[in-house]
């Protein structure tokens, strides 16, 4: 119950307690990982997400992917070593989207529709 007294003279500067505010600033992040980490990451501009129409911002994060599993010789960029999970979001299910994947050879784990178990 005393836990929070303090001696102080009478001359000391009053205590401060941080306050836990909201924050204003709301940004998405985006990262693929693989056993060892992360492989790539990436930010969106603020407030900005991944929408059905804004499909081709998830086509750019697939291209910094690659590219990044080029640079750092993840499985030696062998496309038939690793495999895409994602969710079954509208941008990630896009037909457009697809048609990149399967352009580049990428395989993707397919997610059944609703999962019971998650």
């Amino acid at each position: 119950m005393h836990q929070n007294l303090q001696w102080k003279s009478s001359t000391s500067p009053r205590s401060k307690k941080a306050r836990m505010g909201k924050s204003k600033i709301k940004v998405m992040l985006i990262a693929f990982f693989a056993v060892r980490g992360i492989v790539h990451a990436e930010f969106l501009p603020q407030d900005q997400t991944i929408r059905t129409e804004q499909k081709h911002i998830y086509r750019d994060v697939l291209r910094g992917l690659m590219q990044s599993v080029r640079d750092k010789g993840q499985q030696r960029y062998d496309k038939k070593l690793w495999l895409l999970h994602h969710n079954n979001a509208l941008a990630h299910n896009a037909l457009s989207i697809q048609e990149f994947l399967a352009k580049n050879n990428i395989a993707v784990l397919e997610q059944p529709p609703y999962p019971p178990d998650l």
